[in-house]
């Protein structure tokens, strides 16, 4: 039997919340007192997101892993430095790195969409791995050229909106867009005779 707290993992409804709470927590400081200030209570808030994240299941994915601690790099660097520049351009580092690793680890002969999804049940065949992270690729290459256009071409105040309500549900829709591959991989594994690579 597991213990409470130990061992278990949180249905994706709620995961998604606990990423989500600091974005809106974000967007209503900003609102309320500017974006300094509002990066100061993301990097807070983000934060114990982590750590809610970590009573619950008793350990922490990567990529929430990642995203604290850049979170808190950028925002340190932008409370430090007085300039909103840094928390601005994250989200463009963070996609072109997350981009770079993936293209890295296929460079390498490592599939590290399978290493992520595959934790979460979902099995596939190699080619199909390989197909899902060349599309991740590009999606977070896109992703950071939009981030680029908009915090460049547009107010803060729309930046901030962007980053809230754009990202995560882009993100979302495009996971989402990946469900036919996934279904038609998974009904061929069912047939007799197939397996995982």
């Amino acid at each position: 039997m597991t213990a409470p707290g130990q061992g278990r993992t949180l249905p994706s409804h709620l995961r998604t919340a606990i990423d989500f709470v600091p974005l809106l927590v974000f967007f209503a400081a900003n609102y309320v007192w500017g974006i300094l200030p509002a990066t100061a209570v993301l990097v807070g808030a983000t934060a114990i997101a982590t750590l809610v994240l970590w009573l619950a299941e008793r350990r922490i994915p990567p990529i929430p892993v990642a995203t604290a601690v850049l979170v808190g790099f950028f925002g340190a660097l932008t409370l430090v430095f007085d300039d909103a520049f840094f928390i601005k351009i994250k989200p463009t580092v963070v996609s072109l790195l997350f981009a770079v690793v993936l293209a890295g680890g296929l460079a390498r002969g490592k599939l590290l969409v399978k290493y992520l999804f595959g934790a979460a049940g979902i099995q596939l065949r190699d080619p199909a791995w390989r197909v899902l992270t060349w599309r991740w690729i590009g999606f977070f290459v896109l992703l950071a050229a939009l981030n680029e256009v908009v915090w460049r071409s547009f107010s803060t105040d729309t930046w901030v909106s962007y980053k809230v309500f754009g990202i995560l549900p882009l993100t979302l829709l495009f996971a989402g867009l990946q469900m036919p591959l996934i279904l038609r991989e998974q009904k061929a594994l069912a047939a007799p005779g197939d397996t995982p690579d």
